[in-house]
């Protein structure tokens, strides 16, 4: 689906930069600059972007963040 009509940024674009090694949602945004223009699609896009992390970090999306943080 569609995630960002701006961008034509799609749920497939998140989950593959996810698996590719993207685990911020800021560096997400500067690669495809979803949820950079209107904004309406943030809700979505962090919702995706959260969901595909959280399913990849085997410790849970905390302890990655936490990781990356420091």
């Amino acid at each position: 689906m569609i995630v960002c009509l701006c961008h034509r940024v799609t749920d497939r674009d998140i989950r593959t930069a996810v698996a590719s090694g993207v685990h911020c949602f800021d560096v997400l945004q500067d690669q495809t600059c979803v949820a950079s223009s209107c904004g309406s699609c943030l809700d979505c896009a962090r919702e995706v972007f959260d969901g595909e992390h959280a399913a990849r970090c085997s410790d849970g999306a905390g302890a990655c963040h936490r990781a990356e943080a420091g």
